[in-house]
């Protein structure tokens, strides 16, 4: 399987961070008088980059050293609250022992920071395992922009044509698409409907096969 890949999103798809996400924006939003509903999250938070929700609920463009004081403040309110809750979608590690078993390359596509990755990585020691690791300081362009995924297929010698992903998010399904590759979509924030069109879906990884995995290709 040298000239096939399988890429992972790394929030809801490996491990189920979206309601740790959720509690950090909500101390970091209600500290600026703002209380987001549930709903609101659904739709403006899963799968976006940060610059997009900072910029939904707050109401404005934020950037430059703002930028970066609001996201260091966020991703360290997250990072604070997840540490002692870190695991995996139930299955994960099998299904990737079972990927490299038979000689898949792999790897991780996140939109997150890349300390967050790290933190995740550091505690379910994956990392060996994954031939490219990009987070969000590695592109220029976030989900829905197929850059990220593109990246990763040019990291992993594998056209895109040749790779599945594993996304949870509207945009992040969307860029896998947008890069012309095939995905799962794993039901982790959102129902099959509030996705676009997957290949497959997965509750969580008891639900994929290999043989599965070969027809989707």
């Amino acid at each position: 399987m040298e000239n096939k890949a399988v890429i992972f999103d790394m929030d809801g798809v490996i491990c189920h961070t979206n309601p740790f996400h959720s509690k950090a924006f909500r101390v970091f939003f209600e500290k600026r008088g703002l209380n987001p509903t549930d709903e609101e999250f659904a739709k403006h938070m899963f799968g976006k980059s940060n610059s997009y929700i900072l910029k939904h609920f707050l109401g404005r463009i934020i950037e430059g050293e703002e930028f970066t004081q609001m996201e260091e403040e966020k991703e360290g309110l997250f990072r604070e609250i997840y540490a002692e809750h870190i695991e995996t979608i139930s299955g994960y590690m099998d299904w990737l022992k079972m990927l490299k078993a038979e000689g898949f390359k792999t790897g991780v596509a996140t939109s997150a920071p890349k300390a967050n990755l790290e933190l995740i990585m550091g505690r379910l020691g994956f990392e060996p395992m994954m031939e490219s690791i990009l987070a969000s300081e590695d592109v220029t362009a976030h989900k829905p922009d197929p850059q990220v995924y593109l990246k990763s297929a040019n990291n992993l010698g594998v056209e895109p044509a040749d790779c599945v992903v594993f996304e949870d998010s509207f945009s992040g399904v969307s860029a896998a698409i947008n890069a012309g590759m095939k995905v799962v979509g794993v039901l982790s924030s959102h129902t099959k409907e509030e996705l676009p069109p997957c290949d497959f879906h997965i509750n969580d990884y008891s639900e994929i096969s290999l043989d599965i995995l070969n027809k989707i290709r």
